[in-house]
């Protein structure tokens, strides 16, 4: 504690301050059209559908059908295929195998004050219609006009395979296997095309997701579509292309709409009642607890702003995340959290000093008291955020797999639910920014101000005046 020196605190309080500034305000620069986005700011921060309004369904096969990995990966595929299409570019597609179902999010079309969400889940959720033509023209309304060579049903399947080339290297292609009713029009039509640099364009719905062009006749009931894949992209095709012959339909398990004028109404609440709770936070911890007090406000200003920079992706290595409501109010009690350590701290200190020790001693014996029960009610806080991280996120996370054959052992899988993650995440977040500000940096600010002689009574600090 004696090498926090006077000016740690002037340092430590002014890296707060500017960080917690370029979080709100962030830093970008305007040529013209296009904005380039340098520092994210809180306006970067995406929104859950609780609170900007949108639609949260969850699809599983109907007539109990018991569906493979690879099935719902085309389901997936062809759900994203279809959000594109309606022009839905902010959405969350998961896959939960363990419970046979895909989870949908999307946010309420911005500027649309006619949108049905309705009718746009029961279009996501028709079977896709799969189909390979000759040439790539559309009609007027945008659906396709050449000939129909196969359709979804013809392929029974297509996967991602590596090919090695004449020169040694390997490709990735996506590999096709025909019925035999198929294979005898493929052959023939492809003998046809041959040599003359027509494609046969592949369809999903209305829209063509790939037209290679054929090289030579096809016959076998086996095919390869090559362009330069990646691993991904050839997985991608591959899944939207079973997705075309997707041996079940879909049926709706959950669906649930939010209005965004409710949304939005509950964020402006919860950010006035945060600010006002704040204020009442600073004026009782600076009339208690003194120069300890007034740090603790500091420190919790820096740990608000961490928090927020963790989910707008101001940290390069990690990407944005999805704020919800439950979120906030993760932030909210873990704000809590942080004051109640502060206080243990503070009231840690007091004792110290009523005791008859000297400012340097109680200090150095309040901090250190108080730690072992700041660790201890923090640890269980970390528990609780990591099990609803895991519970409820993503199913191919890693907290998520991993609770799941915890879970599977009693015969029960995890589910994901957007806006509970999001709670945990900031509680996560939050919890362990509690013993950075909370104790970390708080100790150096307090030590530092305590170097300074005029600021060394003790009734500054919460305890007796000095005689």
């Amino acid at each position: 504690m004696k090498n926090a020196k006077k000016p740690v605190f002037f340092i430590v309080f002014v890296l707060i301050i500017a960080f917690a500034a370029s979080v709100v305000f962030g830093f970008s620069s305007q040529y013209g059209d296009v904005k380039t986005t340098y520092i994210k700011s809180v306006e970067d921060i995406r929104l859950g559908v609780d609170i900007q309004g949108g639609v949260d369904v969850t699809f599983v096969p109907a007539d109990d059908v018991d569906a493979t990995t690879q099935q719902l990966d085309a389901v997936s595929e062809v759900i994203k295929q279809r959000l594109i299409t309606l022009k839905i570019n902010d959405y969350e597609v998961y896959e939960d195998d363990a419970n046979d179902r895909v989870i949908v999010r999307f946010p309420w079309q911005a500027g649309e004050e006619d949108f049905d969400p309705e009718a746009a889940v029961d279009e996501l959720g028709d079977t896709a219609v799969l189909s390979f033509r000759v040439g790539t023209e559309t009609n007027e309304d945008g659906s396709p006009a050449g000939d129909l060579v196969l359709q979804g049903s013809d392929v029974e399947k297509a996967e991602a395979v590596r090919m090695p080339n004449d020169d040694g290297t390997y490709e990735w292609v996506v590999a096709l296997d025909l019925t035999d009713s198929a294979s005898d029009v493929f052959a023939s039509v492809t003998s046809t095309m041959a040599g003359t640099d027509e494609a046969i364009s592949i369809w999903m719905d209305d829209t063509m997701i790939s037209a290679p062009t054929v090289n030579e006749a096809i016959t076998g009931g086996q095919a390869t579509i090559s362009g330069n894949f990646t691993s991904e992209s050839a997985k991608s095709l591959a899944d939207k292309i079973n997705g075309g012959a997707l041996p079940f339909n879909l049926e709706i398990s959950s669906f649930k709409t939010i209005s965004p004028t409710l949304g939005t109404g509950a964020l402006k609440a919860m950010i006035i009642s945060g600010l006002i709770a704040f204020a009442f936070i600073f004026v009782y911890m600076l009339v208690l607890y003194k120069i300890p007090g007034f740090v603790a406000s500091v420190a919790i200003i820096g740990q608000v702003a961490v928090t927020l920079a963790c989910i707008s992706g101001w940290f390069g290595f990690n990407e944005s995340s999805t704020l919800t409501i439950p979120g906030i109010a993760g932030i909210i009690l873990t704000v809590g959290m942080g004051v109640d350590a502060n206080i243990i701290t503070g009231e840690r200190i007091r004792e110290e000093l009523n005791s008859g020790k000297s400012l340097d001693s109680a200090l150095r014996s309040g901090y250190k008291r108080a730690f072992s029960s700041i660790l201890d009610g923090n640890l269980t806080g970390l528990i609780v955020a990591v099990i609803l991280m895991a519970a409820f996120g993503t199913p191919d996370s890693f907290l998520a797999s991993w609770l799941n054959k915890l879970l599977s052992l009693f015969g029960i899988g995890a589910t994901t639910e957007g806006v509970i993650y999001s709670f945990g995440f900031t509680l996560f977040v939050g919890t362990l920014l509690n013993f950075i500000m909370g104790v970390f940096a708080s100790r150096l600010m307090v030590t530092s101000l305590s170097r300074f002689k005029f600021l060394r009574n003790k009734k500054f600090y919460g305890g007796a005046s000095n005689e």
